[in-house]
């Protein structure tokens, strides 16, 4: 067994013990990195991810390519950097329950957090109910770029007929951080509501996400303009 073998152990048995609590970004990097290269000191490899994309979110955000251009970082480390959000978003959406009962602005930004979660371009997804508002099922809408993503009112209605929806909810990201709806929200809203209006489905919110934020255009008071 070398050297590095030992470090190795005991970082493992640290986190086993303990989780990450007492690990810094660095050797929480360094511990992950042990799972893509097999042997060797791969605290430098760390330390120049940290330095090349500034934190560890940067370097989970980072694009593949770019992660590649670090100089010890291979396809194998860029694939394992990429699948930890990636993972951690599917393991969060897994958590919502079928039996989810939507009680108030709180209960969908639960339900929608995993869904955004470390999302760099802006998507959309519509949440569908029954009159009762029980959660039937999330279905994925679009993704764009980093500031535009492309809301269809036919494939919004398409997806709430089938689930058999009696109401559905619309939640779309904004990657600038600010929650506030655009003009262009607010007017989109009102036109997919009368839409669905038309074939007896109440939208019953539009919400807009952030990293750290979440604004209900229903219980900002947009939906009373519409009636």
């Amino acid at each position: 067994m070398g050297i590095h073998d030992g470090h190795r152990g005991r970082m493992k048995q640290e986190f086993l013990q303990g989780g990450l609590e007492s690990f810094s970004d660095p050797r929480a990097l360094e511990l992950l990195l042990f799972y893509s290269r097999r042997q060797g000191d791969v605290n430098p490899t760390a330390h120049a991810l940290l330095d090349a994309f500034g934190s560890l979110a940067g370097v989970l955000d980072a694009d593949p390519k770019e992660l590649m251009e670090v100089p010890g970082v291979g396809e194998n480390t860029a694939i394992l950097l990429k699948l930890v959000p990636a993972l951690a978003a599917r393991y969060l959406a897994s958590r919502t329950s079928a039996e989810t009962i939507i009680r108030s602005s709180a209960d969908l930004r639960e339900l929608f957090s995993p869904y955004f979660f470390s999302a760099r371009n802006e998507m959309s997804y519509l949440a569908c109910f029954d009159g009762k508002l029980k959660l039937l099922g999330v279905r994925k809408l679009s993704e764009g770029g980093p500031n535009d993503t492309d809301i269809a009112p036919r494939q919004i209605a398409a997806a709430a007929l089938s689930f058999n929806a009696t109401a559905v909810v619309l939640a779309h990201n904004h990657t600038s951080g600010v929650a506030t709806p655009s003009d262009a929200d607010i007017s989109t809203t009102r036109y997919i509501r009368q839409v669905l209006q038309s074939i007896n489905i109440q939208l019953y919110d539009h919400v807009i996400m952030t990293d750290d934020d979440m604004v209900s255009m229903r219980d900002s008071g947009y939906f009373q303009g519409f009636f």
